[in-house]
């Protein structure tokens, strides 16, 4: 026996699809006909499926399922499973929401999955780069306790203030990055184009010209003459940079960097500790035992260098160590963390105590995000400014010495 998709047109003249067990191709339209159905498309499931993942590559290419897509889905599907709809109806009706292309396709195939029976975690892990593993874990946990309504709307909340926090430090750092770039750009632009020509005019003369003048010909000079040499360089240096973090060794070199860096290591740090006590608080709360949570979390943290402490702590946490003491030794976690933690495993308040921690460290963060903002865009002017003034002290400083002359 062999399972065939159909498509065809029932008694009542609607169309009809799905899927048939027969022995042979032939045999599955005589049964389809038994039932009333006029097929006119009939295929194996096996070559259905090739065609299906052709088509689906066709459609979804260059698609992205973003993080807030899955946050307003996840919402969806959590007041839809609250609202005691079938899974089923649920999964068809999400499907129909959404407007993601890809994301709609991924729901369709899961909703055919828990149609043959399987459960909606099964569904979720073909799709990791959609679905976290603490997303999948999540559900699997609600589905097994029967809460799945009450872990949707955990993973609501928490996938909302993720979202939350990640926009809020890209739109913080949006416009110093445009500075940045935008002086680069214009200094290339003089360097290469507007003072080689303009110094042209200096060679005609026969004073001496002032040292700073004398250097930014020279540094002109030495960009235009190496520019394109310099653009290989920097893309050479980007790739083996790219290559270097993406081993073991390089990625928590880096991350280590980090962390040490001043200004921006101790907002990474604080970054890395809310995502670690929100992901656990919203595991923990789920029922899932903490063993499980940590080794989640630790595939969740972004850091490599808090991910092996996490490591370490789930094999204490394991012999029976407490996970503050584990924490504490590490010397990566701030102290008041460490103590809150302690107090949360002492008075079985853990849930509790990591929310507050995580909640207190996402508006530091905010705050020190804020405060770095407001300290960088006065500056990144002032460098422009700065580096446009000497520019044009330099060049003009000689054209008035030669009209005095005249």
């Amino acid at each position: 026996m062999a399972l065939y998709h159909y498509k065809g047109v029932s008694a009542d003249g609607k169309n009809a699809s799905g899927v048939i067990d027969a022995d042979s191709q032939k045999n599955a339209r005589i049964r389809l006909k038994q039932k009333g159905i006029y097929a006119t498309h009939v295929v194996e499931k096996g070559a259905a499926d090739v065609k299906e993942k052709k088509q689906t590559l066709s459609v979804t290419i260059g698609k992205k399922v973003k993080s807030s897509d899955i946050t307003m889905m996840t919402r969806q599907f959590s007041t839809l499973i609250n609202s005691c709809i079938p899974v089923v109806d649920t999964l068809e009706a999400l499907s129909d929401q959404v407007e993601n292309e890809r994301l709609k396709l991924i729901l369709t195939e899961i909703k055919q999955k828990v149609n043959e029976g399987g459960t909606i975690a099964d569904g979720l892990k073909p799709y990791p780069k959609v679905f976290s593993s603490l997303y999948i874990n999540m559900v699997k946990a609600g589905e097994s306790s029967g809460t799945l309504g009450v872990v949707l709307d955990r993973l609501a909340e928490y996938t909302e203030k993720q979202t939350a926090l990640k926009n809020k430090l890209i739109s913080s750092m949006a416009y110093p990055i445009l500075m940045i770039v935008v002086t680069v750009v214009i200094m290339t632009i003089l360097f290469v184009v507007v003072i080689p020509k303009i110094t042209t005019i200096f060679e005609t003369m026969e004073q001496a010209l002032p040292i700073y003048t004398v250097v930014l010909i020279s540094f002109s000079n030495f960009v235009s003459n190496n520019f394109l040499s310099m653009i290989l360089a920097l893309f050479l240096f980007i790739f083996a940079f790219y290559r270097y973090i993406n081993t073991k060794a390089g990625r928590e070199t880096w991350d280590g960097f980090k962390l040490r860096m001043p200004i921006f290591g101790k907002i990474i740090r604080l970054t890395s500790v809310s995502q670690f006590t929100r992901t656990l608080a919203t595991l923990h709360g789920a029922g899932i035992p903490l063993l499980q949570a940590l080794d989640t979390v630790r595939n969740v943290v972004d850091n490599t260098v808090i991910s092996k402490v996490l490591d370490r702590a789930k094999d204490a946490v394991a012999e029976g160590q407490s996970l503050a003491k584990t924490l504490e030794r590490s010397g990566q976690f701030p102290p008041i963390v460490v103590h809150m933690i302690a107090v949360g495993e002492k008075t079985g308040e853990l849930e509790t105590m990591l929310k507050h921690i995580s909640s207190a460290y996402e508006i530091e963060v905010e705050t020190k995000i804020g405060a770095l903002t407001s300290m960088l865009e006065p500056l990144m002017i002032i460098i422009m400014g700065g580096g446009v003034a000497f520019v044009v002290l330099s060049i003009m400083t000689p054209i008035l010495q030669m009209s005095n002359i005249n």
